[in-house]
């Protein structure tokens, strides 16, 4: 009887003459199938997977972000809008805790909150500035934690100008800085001279809060007025009359703005000079900024007048 398993070949005959059957083992000519891949394999696989898809999905929100931030208008509406709470939410969540591609998100979003308030705040007049930050005082912080990061870039920063210009002064002055930020001056000279800040918001101790076209000064009280970077509203030329009327005559006017947004220079000086001002000097030693000195001559006249738009809005491009 034959085994299982094994069946007879042909018979041939060998050297003897007699027949010899041979066997062949059926099993060992069936092909095996090849190992799969372990389980341990295939949940590396599988997470490969899941990685590029979460990767997918993060660039698609990035995308999206970009999307929103480009389409902000200057009232803080859009088809998609960007809002502060969202902003906030973001801004509150541990940095560790985010991917590359999520901290990008977060900095496109701080980005184009800083873009926003900026451009609403040189497109509009100071009591409707005033109006804003009050009715959200969070919008004064965002703008300037937006303002400190567009800081670090410059060559210079015109406070440390007037900084200095301070330091050097014999006697005790007074000094009122008209739209002040964080009040530097003050909290830097303040013990040598006698130095108000005005402001939006009372951002620390040192700044008073109002519009810097009505600040709680009496007139002809100070020596100096600074204007640093701050002529922001569509009536700038009201807060020029402001410093006119609590200069004493012979009091200083310094300015320093973006030279950017002078776009005739001899025009800006004269329609300043038109509210009782003398140019003094004028500097322009770096391709950023532009410092103006004027010294009062004269209370300045009962109607305004000069050309608002002379002074370009700073509004950074969208990226």
């Amino acid at each position: 009887m034959k085994k299982p398993g094994k069946v007879s070949a042909e018979s041939t005959g060998d050297a003897t003459g007699h027949d010899s059957a041979r066997t062949v083992d059926v099993r060992s000519k069936v092909t095996k199938p090849k190992a799969g891949p372990s389980s341990s394999q295939a949940r590396n696989k599988l997470n490969k997977v899941k990685e590029l898809l979460a990767a997918k999905r993060e660039k698609e929100a990035l995308k999206s972000s970009e999307d929103a931030t480009s389409k902000v208008k200057p009232d803080g509406t859009s088809k998609r809008a960007l809002s502060k709470g969202a902003t906030s939410a973001i801004a509150s969540s541990p940095a560790g805790g985010l991917s590359v591609l999520q901290q990008k998100m977060q900095q496109k979003l701080k980005g184009a909150r800083f873009r926003w308030i900026n451009e609403a705040l040189y497109t509009t007049t100071g009591d409707k500035a005033l109006e804003m930050v009050q009715n959200d005082p969070s919008i004064f912080e965002e703008y300037h934690q937006g303002f400190s990061a567009q800081v670090e870039k410059w060559p210079v920063n015109p406070v440390d100008v007037f900084i200095q210009y301070l330091r050097n002064k014999s006697g005790k002055l007074v000094v009122a800085d008209l739209g002040c930020g964080e009040a530097r001056l003050s909290a830097t000279v303040g013990q040598q001279h006698t130095v108000h800040s005005f402001d939006l918001v009372a951002y620390n101790e040192l700044i008073t809060p109002c519009n810097i076209a009505d600040v709680p000064l009496p007139n002809d009280s100070v020596d100096v007025a600074i204007f640093c970077l701050a002529l922001m509203g569509t009536d700038f030329l009201k807060f020029i009359r402001e410093a006119n009327r609590i200069l004493r005559v012979g009091g200083e006017l310094k300015i320093a703005e973006v030279i950017s947004r002078v776009s005739d220079v001899d025009a800006f000086v004269q329609a300043l000079e038109g509210q009782g001002f003398k140019l003094a000097r004028t500097t322009a030693n770096n391709k950023m900024f532009i410092m103006l000195d004027f010294t009062k001559v004269k209370r300045c006249p009962a109607k305004l007048s000069g050309n608002p738009g002379l002074l370009k809005p700073c509004i950074y491009k969208r990226r």
